[in-house]
């Protein structure tokens, strides 16, 4: 699982998956749901999501395009949860938010994407083993709901995250410590909720 987690951003290197592109996030204002704006036309997160586990439940779909959706619906999961996924088109979802990283140039997207998992050092089983420990019953309260209402609880996240910073502002450890409760606890349920979807798929 945890080698195709980055399948979706791999690929995209290679110009025949630019369809794709726009699958990874979907950008709406603040203060609305997902469900109030019109979707792109180039597709989002959340059509993404949908048409992966269309074709990975249809009966008539090749073996080779159910292995393709699947590792792409592991990693959509994933961007779900990161919360600068689900934000502002004006921004283009934090990446026009240039910051300082430690002393190097950044910004709000790229933090949130990689910078502060990177510089924390850990490999991916060291980071799942850190990750909190809950109850089957915190578990299932987790699974409660679908992506539409996931949306929604990232995005609450992700108007705080852009309240966090001032453009050309200098993070470092002070930032991280601040947040990285909330990084381990969106993989966390990034990894519940992919469970329960394809537990849901397969069942």
């Amino acid at each position: 699982m945890a080698a195709v987690s980055n399948f979706g951003d791999e690929i995209k290197a290679d110009r025949k998956y630019s369809e794709f592109s726009a699958w990874h996030y979907v950008n709406f204002p603040a203060d609305k749901d997902y469900k109030d704006v019109e979707p792109s036309e180039y597709g989002d997160l959340v059509i993404g999501i949908n048409k992966c586990i269309e074709i990975i439940t249809s009966e008539v779909s090749s073996k080779e395009d159910k292995a393709f959706y699947l590792k792409f619906l592991v990693h959509l999961i994933g961007d779900l949860h990161q919360p600068m996924h689900i934000g502002r088109l004006e921004d283009k979802g934090g990446n026009d938010i240039q910051l300082q990283w430690f002393g190097r140039g950044s910004n709000l997207h790229r933090v949130w994407d990689s910078n502060m998992i990177d510089d924390y050092g850990m490999s991916f089983t060291e980071l799942s083993n850190s990750l909190p420990k809950i109850s089957k019953q915190e578990v299932k309260q987790i699974q409660k709901g679908d992506i539409y209402v996931w949306i929604e609880e990232t995005q609450e996240i992700t108007n705080e995250v852009y309240d966090s910073v001032e453009v050309g502002e200098k993070l470092g450890y002070q930032y991280s410590y601040r947040w990285w409760n909330t990084v381990e606890n969106q993989l966390l349920k990034g990894g519940i909720r992919l469970a329960a979807m394809l537990n849901d798929i397969f069942k």
